[in-house]
């Protein structure tokens, strides 16, 4: 019995840690590589890493490496606050993994 309940505790203790949300751009500050966002009613702010994944996703679902520069030039748009919606994974107060939308394709 004591084995399932620490079990139960160190499981519950592991989904806290990591928190994975769609969340919407509020603003972006370069010089530090903070990003403030809104899930719902509330503001979070969190750092972008050098080993902060990104990926883009295309409309049939499918994941696409992406790099770190992609996500910092989409971030510092003007258009971007309030607009752009991405998925985020954090991980005490830093975020690990970016998923995004891509973007149309040129022809």
């Amino acid at each position: 019995m004591r084995k399932l309940v620490l079990s139960l505790a160190a499981m519950l203790f592991m989904t806290g840690l990591v928190l994975a949300a769609e969340v919407t751009l509020v603003k972006y500050d370069s010089a530090t590589k903070e990003v403030t966002v809104k899930e719902g009613d509330k503001e979070s702010t969190y750092k972008i890493t050098d080993s902060t994944k990104v990926s883009f996703v295309d409309k049939d679902g499918n994941a696409k490496e992406g790099k770190l520069e992609a996500l910092t030039k989409r971030l510092e748009s003007d258009k971007a606050p309030g607009r752009l919606k991405m998925d985020i994974t954090v991980k005490d107060k830093e975020i690990t993994e970016v998923k995004l939308k891509g973007g149309k394709k040129k022809q």
